[in-house]
């Protein structure tokens, strides 16, 4: 893989490692897309157009699936090409208790052909505090490029337990998220801290690698307290755009909680009432069959909803989560580049009055101020649009994925009931024969 000039890449590109052969066992096939015949003709909004019955939501979603793989094709025409040499993923999480403290690990494992490692594949054991400390340090070394987000690190005692195994669950995901968005970045993954992160047995976080550290440490220090005479159009746009996205998705975030809550809240009372049911079917033996019936509705009607809740939770919003920290930590990227170019305004204000006083020649310093205010420029519209790219393939995602599993809600609830309508008429239908008789 290149340093080359970075591609905008799926946030969702890497598989499960358990899925993946080892680039020295065998050649990875080509990919290719199959299917004979037209495509079905969709809108631009993922609704199909069809004469007939409306498509299942398992169908919609594989066609948005094979829509966003072409347009992927379309946009980087390097995807086919270009064979990816580093995988990763964070699995199985296990609890450790010990007289001092408490804490859950997760296996990181790592296969690659890079000759940056000295083996093809890796196993180590990493904790929470292992994949803060190597956000920090890849922040520190890198300060021009944008650092994927962790999950917060605190939760509330009493609201939420660290141990359980969703909480556990959901972090999971999330660190494993943040280690593929590291490992897919064409510069990011080169960085050293991120080779022993992967590959050391026992993680030394005192150790230094001080000359990267010494980088990003200059970035923070602007001369003078200068103040930023105006920021580019561009990053003006930028900081206008993470404002207006932050407010929509804290929005979202805080209607959906409350909807959340409310929902486990009629979930409580909906298994109280088709409780009330069951027992109300023991006291009539006329009715017995209806009101069993009503209580199954009732029933199915409720793990519906417990799996629809469990969704929201545990998929949609740790995504809403994921990029409002994101959007802090594009603004702090923002910061930076304001910085170094006020620095290099400074100085070279303060170099051109030199000048003017005893025409000095602009110094050195002037003119790596300046370079690196370009490689700031460079690497942050890079970054930019790498984001941009994974907000829209995750946000599809997400909202073909809520779509889906409302209409499967949906569609449980309904077959539920018309079975009971079914199961009433051929009540009355017995009871007319009943009579007749």
């Amino acid at each position: 893989m290149s340093v080359g000039a970075p591609r905008g890449l799926a946030s969702s590109g890497q598989k499960p490692i358990a899925e993946i052969l080892h680039p020295l066992s065998a050649t990875e096939e080509p990919l290719s897309v199959s299917g004979g015949g037209d495509k079905e003709a969709g809108l631009t909004n993922g609704t199909p157009v069809e004469n007939s019955s409306p498509a299942s939501a398992s169908s919609l979603f594989n066609r948005l699936q094979l829509d966003d793989d072409l347009e992927a094709d379309i946009q980087d025409p390097y995807a086919l090409t270009e064979t990816r040499d580093l995988f990763v993923t964070v699995d199985d999480p296990k609890k450790h208790v010990s007289t001092m403290e408490t804490y859950i690990t997760y296996r990181v494992s790592t296969k690659t052909t890079r000759i940056e490692f000295d083996l093809p594949e890796y196993c180590v054991r990493r904790r929470y505090q292992d994949f803060d400390w190597l956000r920090i340090k890849l922040e520190d070394s890198q300060p021009t490029h944008l650092i994927p987000p962790l999950p917060e690190k605190f939760v509330m005692k009493g609201v939420v337990d660290r141990f359980s195994e969703e909480f556990v669950e959901t972090r999971m995901k999330a660190l494993d998220k943040f280690l593929k968005r590291v490992a897919d970045h064409p510069v990011l993954s080169f960085n050293p801290h991120l080779n022993a992160f992967l590959s050391a047995k026992d993680l030394n976080k005192r150790q230094g690698l001080a000359l990267l550290t010494k980088v990003g440490e200059s970035v923070k220090h602007v001369a003078g307290g200068y103040k930023l005479r105006a920021r580019p159009a561009e990053f003006c746009a930028m900081g206008e755009y993470l404002d207006t996205f932050s407010q929509k998705l804290g929005t979202i975030d805080r209607i959906a909680q409350r909807i959340l809550k409310e929902q486990s809240e009629y979930l409580t009372e909906l298994r109280e009432y088709g409780t009330v049911y069951s027992s109300w079917a023991g006291s009539e033996e006329e009715l017995q069959h209806p009101l069993e019936g009503v209580a199954g509705c009732v029933t199915t009607c409720c793990s519906a909803l417990e799996e629809q809740c469990e969704n929201m939770s545990q998929d949609f919003l740790p995504v809403l989560r994921e990029y409002l920290l994101y959007i802090e930590s594009m603004k702090n990227v923002l910061r930076k580049r304001d910085q170094s170019q006020a620095e290099y305004e400074g100085r070279l204000e303060a170099a051109v009055l030199r000048k003017q006083e005893d025409k000095t020649p602009i110094p050195v310093e002037v003119e790596k101020c300046q370079d690196k205010v370009e490689c700031f420029n460079a690497d942050l519209k890079a970054d930019w649009e790498r984001w941009q790219s994974n907000k829209r393939q995750d946000f599809k995602q997400l909202l073909t994925g809520m779509a889906d599993k409302n209409i499967n809600h949906y569609e449980k609830s309904q077959a539920a009931w018309e079975s009971l309508i079914t199961l009433l008429q051929e009540k009355q239908t017995e009871d007319k024969t009943s009579d007749t008789n």
